[in-house]
């Protein structure tokens, strides 16, 4: 019975006009959300990622202390770490999103309203 399932799921992919899937609005909604937040998001992290070593190895601005014998750039690595979790968590929230998106387009795959 599994075997007849499993061949069943098979004939179902074989049907699917991922071309109608990909021009579909749900599909080209979630593609411009994903785009919306991905894009925006890395060029923020590359530029803050590569700013600190660009910073000490052209100028001397994160060499002055910035709290006792802490430099700045002791804070700015700091800050790095807690930019890349804060990063992660806004992620794995919207990927929820995305997610519920995806579910839908193939809920309609399904149906057959693509």
């Amino acid at each position: 019975m599994a075997v007849k399932e499993f061949s069943s799921q098979q004939q179902q992919h074989t049907t699917i006009d991922y071309s109608q899937v990909v021009q579909s609005a749900s599909f080209q909604q979630l593609m411009r959300e994903k785009r919306g937040f991905i894009l925006p998001f890395s060029v923020f992290f590359l530029a803050f990622y590569f700013t600190l070593p660009i910073l000490t190895s052209y100028s001397t601005v994160l060499n002055t202390p910035a709290f006792g014998s802490i430099s700045w750039a002791w804070v700015f690595a700091f800050a790095q770490f807690i930019m890349t979790w804060t990063l992660c968590m806004l992620y794995s929230k919207r990927a929820a999103r995305f997610d519920k998106m995806v579910e839908k387009i193939r809920q309609e795959v399904k149906g057959g309203n693509v």
